[in-house]
């Protein structure tokens, strides 16, 4: 009975002991993984912010803004858009970088020749893996579309004229299910308009029409004043007609001066929420939003995955000791990094181009990479 106390107290102190260590282990590659990723993306931000302020040097001088406003109005949320944009990469590099400094140092082999599986070696990898792909997701959906609202209003009021339009020739759009507008002309300068008209139906029946040579908008009551209008409306057998060419009719319509401005990528500027709605409204407007809002949207759930796929990666391919040691590892990575990013704009391309479904095209590189990783993952060192 004694000797079998002591038998199962030894198991037990072995098994905390196997315990504490494999905790020990998860907190010491999750600790490397995130101090490096966040130095890496310190590192590269500073970078970029230094690239791209030495490119803008003389827009910002010609806009004749302070250094305050470049700083708190523009980079400020500059930054959040490259680190979105750049996140994935920052996780593949990280994960090569620490890792291949572990296999130099033997660690690798010392934690799989103690009886520690591979799988088991890989699980704080994807702990961290998906504690900042759920930062990404986050950031995608509804912090790094705000950011983008205040950088590109900023850029289109003072630096990049071009990146803000209007609808201003020959503009046709649905507001309600039976109800059609047209413009010939549109200023966005003081909301005005020429040659307006709006069409009512009920069914495939045209039951009202209203004219009017000129139309603009009235900030102060948030209303439409349409000037030397004419109002036709049908019912069956009978139509009554009214011209006032005189006195202007102040009336509320369905749309707003907003409607008719467009921004270079305006589906930057809206959170996942606001994304959807506006797909909505297009489409019910008769308005082919194209498939660039779509392929927006699927990014923003794809790039978190991507997080996971490219983690994989870069341990099977950092965690194996060879001769080149860092340098050739961090090659790797690189060349693999770049070969996604061409991928994923050769897929967009063709999805937004060709006949190929956004989800499709936004999904493409990371079935694929996922192929790469497994075929890579059953050859690692294990």
């Amino acid at each position: 009975m004694v000797h079998f106390s002591h038998g199962k107290r030894k198991w037990s102190e072995k098994y905390h002991k196997g315990y504490n260590m494999l905790k020990i282990l998860d907190l010491y590659i999750i600790k490397k993984y995130l101090s490096t990723f966040f130095f890496t993306m310190v590192l590269i931000t500073m970078i970029s912010i230094t690239v791209h302020y030495f490119e803008m040097a003389d827009r910002f001088l010609n806009a004749n803004i302070t250094w305050k406003q470049i700083v708190f109005d523009f980079y400020l949320h500059f930054i959040p858009w490259i680190n979105g944009l750049l996140w994935p990469l920052f996780c593949l590099l990280s994960v090569i970088f620490f890792t291949s400094r572990m296999a130099k140092n033997s660690e690798v082999i010392s934690i799989l020749s103690a009886k520690i599986s591979y799988n088991r070696f890989l699980r704080p990898y994807f702990i961290t893996a998906i504690f900042l792909g759920i930062l990404l997701w986050v950031g995608n959906n509804y912090i790094i579309p705000q950011s983008n609202r205040l950088r590109n209003e900023f850029e289109a009021e003072y630096v990049r004229k071009g990146l803000k339009s209007s609808l201003n020739f020959n503009t046709h759009f649905y507001i309600g299910p039976n109800e059609k507008i047209y413009l010939r002309t549109y200023s966005s300068s003081d909301s005005s308009g020429t040659t307006f008209r709006i069409e009512k139906y009920d069914k495939e029946k045209l039951i009202y029409i209203l004219k009017a040579n000129s139309i603009k908008y009235i900030k102060e009551t948030g209303k439409w004043r349409l000037s030397n209008y004419e109002i036709r409306e049908i019912n069956e057998e009978k139509e009554s007609l009214k011209i006032e060419a005189q006195v202007p009719l102040d009336t509320v319509l369905a749309f707003e001066p907003h409607d008719f401005v467009r921004y270079l990528r305006q589906m930057d500027m809206m959170n996942t929420s606001d994304l959807r709605e506006f797909v909505e409204n297009e489409k019910d407007r008769g308005i082919d939003s194209g498939k660039k809002y779509q392929i927006e949207l699927y990014r923003r759930t794809a790039d978190p995955f991507t997080i996971l796929i490219l983690t994989l990666i870069g341990v099977v391919v950092a965690s194996r000791k060879v001769r080149g040691g860092m340098g050739l590892h961090l090659a790797v990575g690189i060349i693999l990094g770049a070969t996604f990013v061409i991928l994923s704009k050769f897929a967009v391309t063709f999805s937004t181009n060709l006949s190929l479904p956004p989800i499709i095209g936004v999904w493409i590189p990371n079935m694929l990479f996922s192929l790469v990783a497994y075929l890579l993952f059953r050859n690692a060192q294990k």
